[in-house]
């Protein structure tokens, strides 16, 4: 009995001369709120709605209008006008279709400390649920969408450095079919999300299913990145020679590749075995490899953990000067970061 009214007074809202004024981007940005869980931050327009010049006008007004409201810096609306105003397919809303690409090539950067872009990333933590929502959507609508599942990938890799926790696209993740091209990189991302909440057991469980389809395929550098996380891994499960075991393997197959930098960002991670098995001198000889094996430029992060450990390791042996050297060394690397 309610519904009448209730939509009479909406589209008379959607009818009258002060909405009509806003153009025909106001009707699309409200049906694109009514996807975003979070609302539309108010921080991220520019770069989120980059053909909207007047949006900050339309906002505003569609506030006025009491179709949405502002709550924590977003712009958001009730429940009942989120159903009645959501279109019914996803794909018919050309707005939500730009913003959902503009979302998926910021989390194309490839994150890491030392890397462009790590900094900017942060933008991931006001809308990690709005991305996760529309991911949701747009992998139900058709599993074969090879960039939804990039960016379901690197949507998980953001959260990892980011915003640490799990995420609700695991159940679809494990729904897809082995011979999917993206099952094997979802897992392993979706592993590190297990591993940063402290659920090592679960996280070993999804790099091992990732390494076997990884095998399968032949496809040795994804083979080894795998491997170089399970090394980290037993770390934490206090399973230190089968952790020596792959970091071997691993280490094989990055010389092979001609790799050095993944051999050393692997080689870094036998370093922590070792130390953990107080094998000090096996320790200080590895960790003096993956130095040498970087690049002059590149591997800051990577780099300036080794002169910590280095450090560490001739403090303990009272080494002070050498010590001494090793933390300055860490400390001119770790200053160069944003």
């Amino acid at each position: 009995m309610e519904v009448r009214p209730f939509a009479a007074t909406i589209e008379l809202s959607l009818t009258s001369p002060v909405f009509k004024q806003l153009g025909p981007d106001a009707r699309g940005l409200l049906g694109i709120i009514t996807f975003f869980p979070q609302g539309v931050n108010e921080n991220n327009v520019d770069w989120l709605f980059p053909t909207i010049s007047d949006i900050t006008n339309i906002l505003d007004t569609l506030c006025v209008l009491s179709l949405t409201y502002r709550s924590n810096g977003s712009v958001t609306m009730l429940a009942p006008l989120r159903d009645y105003l959501r279109p019914e397919d996803p794909k018919s809303s050309q707005l939500l279709c730009t913003a959902k690409e503009h979302y998926f090539t910021r989390l194309s950067v490839d994150l890491y400390p030392d890397r462009p872009g790590f900094k900017e990333a942060q933008w991931i933590s006001s809308e990690d649920v709005n991305v996760e929502y529309l991911l949701d959507i747009f992998t139900s609508i058709d599993i074969d969408l090879d960039d939804v599942w990039d960016a379901c990938a690197n949507f998980m890799r953001h959260l990892y450095w980011h915003k640490r926790r799990l995420t609700t696209l695991g159940s679809k993740i494990d729904r897809l079919p082995d011979d999917h091209r993206s099952k094997p990189k979802c897992l392993l991302e979706l592993s590190q999300l297990f591993e940063s909440s402290g659920n090592h057991v679960e996280c070993k469980q999804l790099l091992y299913r990732a390494l076997e389809l990884q095998r399968k395929r032949g496809d040795d550098s994804q083979v080894t990145r795998t491997l170089t996380y399970l090394v980290y891994t037993y770390r934490r499960l206090r399973l230190y020679k089968e952790g020596a075991q792959l970091a071997k393997e691993a280490s094989q197959i990055y010389r092979r590749l001609g790799d050095a930098p993944g051999q050393a960002r692997c080689s870094k991670d036998f370093v922590w075995l070792l130390l953990d098995e107080g094998r000090l001198d096996d320790a200080e000889e590895v960790a003096s490899l993956v130095i040498n094996l970087l690049p002059e430029k590149g591997e800051r992060f990577l780099a300036c953990q080794c002169h910590r450990i280095l450090g560490d390791i001739y403090l303990s042996r009272r080494k002070t000067e050498v010590a001494i050297s090793n933390f300055e060394a860490a400390l001119g690397i770790a200053s160069s970061f944003d």
